[in-house]
């Protein structure tokens, strides 16, 4: 088996592609490399993919549609595992053509891609953002999700529309992924958990938004890569398929907060703000669908998994 990875430098491309190639698996990942974040960690990142000889890589821009197509047409993977978009739900407001550029366009050029290419099954990211300010919970693939409250949530609603079609259209066997909130080692600076961290550590206040009134359904990146790794291996393509992959456990924010801080082991000063556009009061996944499919479903507990990423961060960032 042959399996591509798109966004094999970001953070859960990065652990799919490694427990592919742990598991015998040849992978083949693509990136652009953009500076959204830090680039020197996704650099590192892409170092120890590259220690090993079932990994090959490709400097390839998603929005360059022939450079897309001949790398895929050179590969010929069995499967494409897209993981490459412009995250982030604020940014999308503040840059919403990048937005539409990176997530929209370029998912356009990767279907077509697929499809020339003769490619076997293609499985991308979604995201919970797609459920909107649904108060009904929790929530599930057989909800409507036509009230996306920011453009990445519309961005990614459009994925899967698009995903639908080329698999009516072409017969592709295709399968969405809607994650929840995904955290742990070697993850995005940009988000929440990670930048409290890192203003923990430095002694600096840390932004709260709708005083701590929020839900989040976090899971665990090791949870999301053996979800993704049996779907690969285990079941076969076939259909259209949307998935939730989340923990089932909501977690209060300010009880996040209160982990995060044991887990460091000093207290964070706190400013709180009022609700940012975009957000939204609560995520809760219901994983039923993926454990019929897989046997499988989110397990790490959010204490455990905290203390999984502040270790971490401590060894990279060389805090002792």
């Amino acid at each position: 088996m042959k399996v591509l990875v798109t966004g094999a430098a970001g953070f859960i491309g990065y652990h799919l592609a490694r427990r592919l190639i742990e598991s015998g698996i040849e992978v083949s990942g693509i990136d652009n490399l953009n500076a959204y974040y830090d680039v020197d960690l996704k650099k590192a990142r892409l170092a120890m993919l590259g220690e090993n000889s079932g990994f090959r890589f490709g400097l390839v821009d998603m929005t360059d549609k022939d450079s897309l197509t001949k790398f895929i047409t050179e590969e010929r993977p069995e499967t494409v595992v897209n993981l490459a978009a412009q995250p982030g739900v604020r940014y999308s407001i503040t840059n919403p053509e990048v937005s539409l550029t990176n997530n929209v366009n370029a998912f356009f050029n990767l279907l077509e891609s697929c499809r020339e290419a003769g490619v076997g099954s293609l499985i991308y990211a979604s995201s919970s953002s797609v459920y909107g300010n649904s108060s009904k919970v929790p929530f599930s693939v057989a909800d409507n999700v036509d009230h996306p409250v920011s453009l990445y949530a519309a961005t990614k609603k459009a994925n899967e529309l698009m995903a639908y079609t080329y698999h009516h259209l072409y017969g592709i066997p295709v399968t969405g992924l809607r994650f929840f909130t995904v955290y742990g080692p070697w993850g995005r600076p940009d988000m929440a958990y990670f930048k409290f961290a890192g203003n923990i550590f430095a002694g600096k206040p840390i932004e709260v938004y709708n005083n701590g009134d929020m839900m989040r359904d976090f899971t665990y990146i090791d949870d999301v890569v053996e979800s993704m790794y049996r779907l690969i291996t285990r079941v076969h393509p076939e259909g259209y398929r949307l998935l939730n992959i989340g923990g089932e456990h909501p977690v209060n924010l300010m009880d996040f907060i209160t982990t995060l801080e044991d887990r460091i082991g000093k207290k964070a000063e706190i400013i709180f703000k009022e609700m940012q556009p975009g957000d939204v009061k609560i995520t809760y996944a219901d994983s039923s669908e993926l454990e019929k499919l897989t046997g499988f479903k989110p397990q790490v507990r959010i204490g455990e998994g905290l203390g999984k990423f502040v270790e971490w961060y401590r060894k990279y960032y060389n805090i002792y």
